[in-house]
């Protein structure tokens, strides 16, 4: 669809709130907890934590949760009964006040998740999510959404996009038929946009630090560039704390809890950087030091993930970076990578 502008006042921004849930859906928001924020269920407009540039984890668990129930069994002397979870129990949810780069990065777990036959339980939860996204005044030394295609104020994967323009008003972008039946929720509060506002004016200055065709082009060339990956991962402790808070990271396992009657089956969060993550039952490991994990990340985000499935991995919000707790750097990594050769 053609996507419509309009004009919302701030000060209207915790009717929204109390509309939605009147129509009876849940709203995920950023909610600081502590010295962390995260996307939490909220219930006023004072809960959620709209002056932060990123929550601490990503937006990714809306739909992919950590921990999340796939079967159910019985065990008996007969044998095991299967009781399948129904994949449809999820209800239409909000996701409000996230930043276009978590917005954005729901396109590369659709394409993961999306892969024939698709993976349901992600599906449907992604497809009862509406997303509110708020573009982004400020960045930090650590965003670098504008080298992978992004932008502080980048619609993709938005149904609805908010820019502050003024002191008491919002810039209002409805971008999708999903967008459009949430904002007829609030269209008494909506004004026609004046022509010719430039939104850029009101975003951050986010510079372009390397070629993302580039580290695309180098990263597929240079997997035997051990001295690369070694130099690159030297301080890598494989904690996993990147990809926990990645907003496109996907991998996962399955672990079973049962007792002598009854077990369920979860899908968890994992990654790829663990040390356990390719260890074969015979004992022997495929990446059994930390520079080939590292390059299995970088070579998933901007090799295997381009090549496959014709998206690049990382939307630059440098989450990765700031989580890290021995101070690695994606940001520099990739730059490095641009310029190999």
């Amino acid at each position: 669809m053609e996507k419509e502008l309009k004009i919302l006042k701030y000060s209207d921004l915790s009717k929204l709130i109390e509309r939605f849930h009147a129509k009876g859906f849940p709203v995920l928001a950023p909610v600081r907890k502590g010295k962390v924020v995260e996307i939490e269920l909220v219930e006023s407009l004072g809960d959620i934590a709209l002056d932060v540039l990123l929550s601490t984890q990503s937006a990714k668990k809306t739909a992919f949760p950590k921990v999340e129930k796939v079967l159910k069994y019985t065990l008996a002397k007969s044998g095991v009964t299967q009781h399948p979870v129904d994949p449809d129990t999820a209800r239409e949810t909000i996701l409000f006040g996230v930043r276009p780069c978590d917005a954005s990065g729901f396109k590369s777990l659709d394409a993961i998740f999306g892969e024939a036959p698709g993976d349901q339980f992600y599906l449907k939860k992604k497809e009862k999510t509406a997303i509110i996204s708020f573009s982004c005044p400020e960045a930090d030394e650590y965003c670098f959404c504008t080298s992978v295609g992004g932008g502080p104020g980048n619609t993709a994967g938005s149904d609805l996009q908010f820019t502050g323009i003024g002191k008491d008003e919002i810039f209002v972008e409805i971008l999708t038929e999903k967008g459009k039946q949430i904002a007829a929720i609030f269209a008494d509060l909506l004004s026609d946009s004046p022509a010719g506002i430039d939104k850029t004016k009101f975003l951050a200055d986010v510079k372009v630090v390397f070629d993302s065709d580039k580290v695309v082009e180098n990263t597929s060339a240079s997997f035997n560039n051990a001295a690369l990956w070694l130099e690159q991962s030297l301080r890598c402790i494989g904690c996993g704390a990147c990809a926990f808070v990645c907003p496109t990271c996907a991998c996962f396992d399955f672990q079973d809890e049962q007792n002598t009657k009854q077990g369920v089956r979860l899908r968890l969060w994992d990654s790829c950087g663990f040390s356990l993550f390719t260890l074969h039952t015979s004992g022997h490991n495929p990446r059994e030091v930390q520079s080939q994990r590292w390059r299995q990340r970088i070579m998933h985000k901007f090799s295997y993930m381009p090549q496959q499935l014709h998206v690049v991995g990382c939307e630059g919000c440098g989450r990765c970076s700031r989580a890290c707790p021995v101070d690695m750097n994606i940001k520099e990594h990739l730059t490095a990578i641009a310029q190999v050769g």
